[in-house]
């Protein structure tokens, strides 16, 4: 029996939305992290940051603000815990954001960083981050997730506040079937 052109049509409608769909979920984070480590834009900040300034400068304070989003269909709950903070440049600063899994699922996490105004990308350095690694929760669990940051002294004067920002990305798919490919290939060299 012959499909209709409508039912082709829409066959191929839907193998286009899934093809898109995969697609955002799966290559456009690591397309993401590669485009903005090559450009620095999108005030997507460094790696970790190794080197202490020498000083810390007591004479002024930056507001750093931190937001948390969700992309569209990740169902955690995801919020800094503070959402402010006033720091003097130089100086090694703790805080953390709350993560839970309210799902009936274990789920793994990846949060992309975000950093505003772009100025100010080059004088704000992350020493630890949850951003660094993958954040996996089991079905209902909670956590609070690390992060350690330094506002270089050298941030123009004229920068007063910064904003960081971070978009949490289900990932769990993805990392279930990196681990199938992981198991394969180990199956595959062992019977070789």
């Amino acid at each position: 029996m012959r499909m209709s052109a409508n039912a082709r049509i829409a066959a191929k409608l839907m193998a286009l939305a899934t093809g898109m769909l995969a697609f955002a979920l799966f290559a456009m984070p690591p397309l993401y992290n590669a485009f903005c480590d090559i450009t620095g834009l999108n005030g997507k900040t460094g790696g970790k940051y190794e080197a202490v300034p020498a000083a810390v400068d007591r004479s002024r304070l930056v507001t750093v603000q931190f937001i948390a989003s969700n992309n569209e269909n990740m169902p955690w709950v995801f919020r800094p815990n503070q959402v402010s903070l006033r720091v003097h440049p130089g100086e090694l600063t703790e805080t953390t954001f709350y993560a839970q899994n309210p799902s009936g699922k274990d789920m793994v996490a990846q949060a992309i960083p975000s950093l505003v105004p772009y100025d100010a990308v080059s004088y704000f350095h992350k020493t630890e981050c949850f951003c660094f690694h993958q954040q996996a929760l089991k079905a209902g669990e909670s956590a609070d997730l690390a992060l350690r940051f330094i506002v270089d002294p050298d941030l123009p004067p004229a920068v007063t506040t910064v904003t960081l920002s971070y978009t949490l990305f289900d990932i769990t798919e993805r990392v279930a079937a990196n681990l199938e490919t992981d198991q394969k290939n180990t199956d595959s060299q062992r019977e070789g």
